[in-house]
């Protein structure tokens, strides 16, 4: 028998835990006429309180007792959204265990955090991708080694030779789950979709690039500087910077995401939607090389709160992929198919 939610939005509230984008999310989630609630741990309650975003906070001792107080956002009919922060402390398999109202497929964050299943989908999808090495020893051209998990780049670092990956390797002792990806020199560029499930439409909500500690930073120092500190590079991701990327590039952007989205539904029941990110490469000669996907809200929509260059062109109102969201929520609540945007 068909569950029969109700129809009308004070019946709901949309939460998340306090930390990545839960504040573009819980103020787009009020920009929309949403109750809102913030799951905290003692050290990050403040900036939702300054920032009065929040409707309630719940706290916990730390984000992985989430658990803890899931009846309570069970009573309030409370739809979680997920963010990296959220996936990193719970991990995709606890996600799949949630009795909450979850928006977004969960199925498809298995997907986005093996890097094994992640490049078989996009590959499906037919999308350009950088060579991988199976093995230190096949590597024969400056390659960027990765660490599994959505650890904002945490760890990863850059090796010429075989000798030099275990030289790095050194470092990390610890680590044996690790993609070696080959290094396409070019602009980083992140572009920040979104697909409804419900208007079956695929939309570009903005780009931007990462501002990397210290891959960014060292830039500053003289060549022969930089070779006599020995400092070994980090691409821990520290901000973000807004991107409005050529006009010309947009009908290639807009077909790349199509196939993503259709390539999902070979993968899980209702494939992707909601909000993705493609994260990619463009090379001198403007060819995409995408090296990652996010399945859900990225931190470098915080850019745009009121909205970007993209959104400001469809809608009549400042609307970030928070509100984005929080829109697709209530239209699935308005019209009796509030299923459409669970997972």
């Amino acid at each position: 028998m068909k569950t029969v939610y109700s129809t009308s939005q004070s019946d709901y509230s949309i939460a998340t835990i306090g930390s990545h984008s839960a504040l573009q999310i819980l103020k787009g989630a009020k920009d929309e006429g949403f109750k809102t609630i913030c799951i905290c741990d003692k050290a990050s309650r403040k900036p939702y309180e300054s920032y009065r975003v929040a409707d309630e906070i719940l706290e916990v001792e730390s984000f992985g007792d989430f658990f803890t107080i899931e009846q309570e956002l069970i009573k309030r009919n409370a739809v979680v959204i997920p963010h990296g922060s959220f996936i990193s402390h719970l991990g995709p398999e606890r996600v799949q265990d949630l009795q909450c109202f979850h928006y977004g497929s969960k199925g498809i964050l298995i997907w986005e955090s093996d890097r094994k299943k992640e490049r078989q989908w996009l590959l499906s999808a037919g999308l350009n991708l950088p060579k991988i090495f199976e093995r230190p020893e096949d590597i024969d051209c400056p390659v960027i080694v990765k660490f599994h998990g959505a650890r904002g780049g945490l760890g990863y670092f850059i090796a010429n030779s075989t000798g030099e990956f275990y030289e790095n390797m050194k470092r990390y002792p610890a680590e044996k789950d690790y993609v070696i990806q080959e290094y396409i020199v070019g602009v980083p560029m992140y572009c920040h979709f979104f697909y409804s499930r419900l208007t079956k439409e695929l939309e570009i909500m903005s780009f931007d690039k990462r501002y990397e500690s210290n891959a960014d930073s060292i830039g500053r120092i003289a060549a022969r500087d930089q070779l006599s500190v020995h400092i070994n590079t980090s691409y821990t991701i520290v901000g973000n910077i807004p991107v409005v990327i050529r006009e010309s590039l947009l009908p290639q952007l807009f077909e790349m995401g199509e196939r993503v989205v259709e390539a999902s539904r070979d993968l899980v029941d209702a494939g992707l939607f909601g909000p993705f990110c493609l994260e990619m490469i463009v090379d001198k000669n403007l060819n995409f090389y995408v090296f990652e996907i996010s399945a859900r809200i990225v931190a470098g929509t915080n850019l745009y709160p009121n909205g970007s260059p993209y959104t400001d062109l469809r809608y009549d109102v400042p609307m970030s992929t928070g509100r984005r969201i929080a829109r697709d929520i209530k239209e699935g609540i308005e019209s009796n198919q509030f299923e459409k945007v669970l997972g």
